[in-house]
């Protein structure tokens, strides 16, 4: 007997972890238009469209700017498999699990990779960088992340750019998490390459990894002795279906296309630096709510995401305890530490459109309340005080 199965119906959810955040309405009724082939010229009048807003979001003139099918990872896999040939040295920094994940990426890619380390929660330094590069014979490669998710840890880029240019290597930067809620200039900062995912600061559903590729990056990957380890992301075969041939590479996922236009109009209607504003407000507000009751961001002062925020959990607190107390009594879900600070922190997400004062201020009195209720004494009103103090500052 074939069992009977109910309506797909799940509970609608604040989404304050590490990714994905919250949809805008908008995303949605896009998701729902009709389908159209994705050779239809209706469909490629989209993808021009899509690959100008990833241009604008991401602050470049790249040519070869579009989103791959799959998630922020397979942008990862894209790069390094494109920019990576076996023998070649890459230098990939590492302060968190991305880092870590890229190292992987890099190795099966055949790369003889050497790694520079800071502490998680920490930033890595330029003239460490500088050190490694001078240790390697003929650096390809140097892979570093804009925005550790697992940390909070925000990464300056123009001093290391520089430093990795003047070794005549290439400069890769994962901005997943950075891209749409704090500054990403790929032009600016000279990046060679870069990957994101959709559905963190952009509010579109997992599913697309923006990727960038500039002339030097374009070079290397166009004049290859070996062919790219995988087909699938092969940019020498993708350039041909979202370029101008538009022949015929893969089934692209065309709702998830539709969306992320969708996503990307609204970020731009909404205007890169009041949106970058829009974050950086609300993580202070956070913040402040957090240190009124005693909590603390654990990742570096100073170099602290606005739209990721790294909490330390206090002495006596069970970490999966308060996340699942959250979840069932308040819809709210938050992340919880991987690696190293497993147990250690949270991870509170204002990303996109989970980056809302009502939000802030209902994470805030949950917690309270929650604190609370496990005889822990925490006087939610002075949380609510000290971040309602920051939202009442001029903007």
């Amino acid at each position: 007997m074939i069992a009977s199965y109910a309506p797909l119906n799940p509970t609608p959810r604040l989404l304050m972890g590490p990714g994905p955040s919250n949809v805008h309405p908008a995303v949605y009724r896009a998701m729902s238009a009709p389908l159209v082939g994705h050779l239809d010229p209706e469909f490629v009048a989209l993808m021009e469209e899509v690959k100008q807003m990833l241009r604008d979001v991401m602050l470049t003139r790249n040519a070869m700017t579009f989103p791959v099918s799959g998630t922020g990872s397979a942008g990862m896999e894209f790069c390094c498999v494109n920019l990576i040939e076996p023998g070649d040295e890459a230098l990939i920094c590492v302060n968190g699990v991305f880092g870590t994940r890229m190292t992987d990426v890099a190795q099966r890619c055949g790369a003889q990779v050497a790694n520079v380390k800071a502490p998680w929660g920490r930033i890595i330094e330029p003239a460490d960088v500088a050190a490694a590069l001078k240790g390697m014979k003929a650096p390809k490669l140097v892979g570093i992340v804009h925005a550790e998710t697992s940390t909070g840890a925000w990464q300056p880029m123009e001093e290391i750019s520089k430093i990795v240019h003047e070794h005549g290597a290439l400069l890769l930067m994962d901005c997943v998490t950075s891209l749409g809620g704090c500054p990403v200039r790929v032009d600016d900062w000279q990046v060679d390459a870069a990957y994101s995912g959709t559905q963190k600061c952009l509010s579109c559903p997992p599913g697309l990894a923006p990727v960038t590729l500039g002339a030097r990056a374009l070079e290397k990957a166009t004049k290859r002795k070996t062919k790219a380890q995988s087909w699938y992301l092969d940019v020498n075969l993708l350039a041909s279906y979202w370029g101008q041939d538009r022949v015929y590479h893969h089934t692209a996922p065309v709702t998830m296309n539709y969306a992320l236009r969708e996503a990307l109009r609204l970020v731009l209607e909404e205007g890169l630096e009041k949106r970058w504003a829009r974050h950086e407000r609300n993580h202070r507000a956070l913040k402040a709510g957090l240190e009124a009751i005693g909590l603390k961001i654990a990742s570096q002062e100073g170099h602290q995401l606005w739209q990721l925020n790294s909490v330390t959990i206090p002495a006596g607190v069970d970490d999966a305890t308060v996340r699942k107390s959250l979840l069932n009594r308040y819809n709210i879900e938050i992340g919880g530490g991987l690696g190293e600070l497993k147990g250690r922190t949270w991870r509170v997400g204002l990303m996109g459109e989970s980056s809302r004062e009502e939000n802030v201020m209902l994470f805030l009195a949950a917690l309270g309340n929650i604190f609370n209720d496990l005889g822990r004494q925490t006087d939610t009103g002075a949380a609510l005080t000290a971040a309602g103090a920051v939202y009442r500052q001029p903007t």
